[in-house]
């Protein structure tokens, strides 16, 4: 494939109202054209108010759109009877014989149903977006003059795609195909040690679109609520995004070190949680996810490099010290994790919110543990406030730091 940058830039209107969905088709659509030009709408009324003032190239719109759905943008677009007709590619949940024939009198460039097939609509993409086999190089946007790294994450904080990934996805979800499709029994047990693909899926289970009735707070939940297409869907989806894995052998090996202080945390707690007759796996999520904050100031300071910034050693743990929390709390509150998960976050850090459950003091306990190194004396630890609530000893953290080990 050669590298064409003559192509004409294309000018590219996505609207979807469930935020995930949107997410993933940003993320696609730039996978296949980095240059393109991408207004996003999550409902009919702004997308004709962004269409206003030009024609897209190309429009990905599904038809469950709030106010003005995406059939009528379809019929308001081949009412101008532009030649050629407008590229549109019309998204549904409806795939009854009524609906697909009352949308290809409008003539779409393709109807697809949901959830989508990514595969088969990257390659529509490729056919409407590229010509002839080309592809388009982009280079990575340069620091702007003066810009330092304390600016460079302040500007981050409210738009950080979160940490980055520790299981390789496409691997993920080839090795959890069974003999009728993906299996989310095989799906879990390849994704569940992933504090990244694990906050997100809870994420877009909790969604409007998805949620129905109480929060959705582990991956096992989340997974089943999404089915298994749109959940390997949005998991491969984060394959896509630029810096989901780091490569700098400095940030990786924080992030690494950070991994396992999790990991340890998620298991002593989902230990300690069946000792005590607790949510064992809402326990074990909570403790996976304690350093989504600092892997997220992690895979930002790769993106500083990336673009031109240098780090060292020092300057790598004064901004984790100092971004960390801020970054975890962000990005809890702009995935809308449920309130009752975040309350156990929280515990592991041991901020005081004046609730407390034994779900609670076991996290308090579990994030400590978690801390500590595999030698490390528990006596004090036992001697601890929520140890003491719990009546947890030394014996017993020291079994279960045991089957944590094993």
């Amino acid at each position: 494939m050669t590298v064409v940058e003559a192509l004409a830039v294309p000018r590219v209107l996505i609207a979807e109202s469930d935020p995930w969905a949107r997410e993933m088709l940003n993320e696609l659509v730039l996978d296949v054209r980095c240059d393109a030009q991408l207004d996003i709408c999550s409902n009919g009324r702004e997308a004709i108010e962004r269409m206003s003032g030009y024609i897209p190239d190309l429009v990905i719109a599904s038809r469950e759109l709030p106010g003005v759905d995406g059939l009528s943008l379809l019929r308001g677009l081949r009412q101008l009877r532009l030649q050629p007709p407008v590229r549109f590619i019309l998204l549904s949940s409806r795939s009854d014989s009524v609906s697909v024939r009352e949308a290809v009198q409008l003539a779409p460039t393709a109807y697809l149903t949901k959830p989508l097939n990514m595969e088969g609509l990257r390659h529509r993409l490729e056919a409407l977006l590229l010509q002839d086999g080309a592809q388009v190089a982009c280079a990575v946007p340069a620091l702007a003059p003066g810009v330092g790294l304390d600016a460079f994450l302040e500007n981050r904080r409210e738009v950080a795609d979160g940490g980055p990934l520790f299981v390789d996805v496409r691997a993920a979800v080839a090795s959890s195909r069974g003999a009728s499709g993906v299996e989310l029994t095989l799906l879990e047990q390849a994704l569940i040690h992933d504090p990244h693909v694990t906050a997100l899926l809870i994420a877009a289970a909790n969604s409007a679109s998805n949620h129905q009735g109480k929060p959705v707070q582990t991956l096992r939940q989340a997974l089943a609520m999404l089915g298994a297409t749109q959940s390997v869907n949005l998991v491969q989806g984060l394959a896509l995004k630029r810096g989901a894995v780091l490569t700098d052998a400095t940030l990786l090996l924080h992030a690494t070190e950070i991994w396992e202080v999790s990991q340890r945390t998620a298991e002593c707690a989902r230990t300690l949680a069946r000792k005590l007759d607790l949510d064992h796996e809402r326990c074990y999520c909570a403790g996976l996810l304690r350093g989504l904050g600092e892997l997220t100031v992690l895979r930002c300071m790769q993106d500083w490099l990336i673009a031109g910034g240098s780090l060292d050693e020092a300057t790598i743990r004064r901004a984790l010290a100092q971004y960390s929390a801020s970054f975890g709390s962000a990005l809890r509150t702009r995935w809308r994790l449920p309130l009752e998960l975040r309350e156990l976050i929280a515990a592991v850090y041991q901020y005081n919110t004046g609730v407390f459950t034994r779900e609670i003091l076991a996290m308090t306990v579990a994030g400590q543990m978690g801390s500590l190194g595999l030698e490390d004396p528990l006596e004090a630890l036992a001697k601890s406030k929520s140890a003491r609530l719990l009546k947890v000893s030394e014996s017993d953290l020291e079994r279960v730091r045991n089957k944590t080990v094993a």
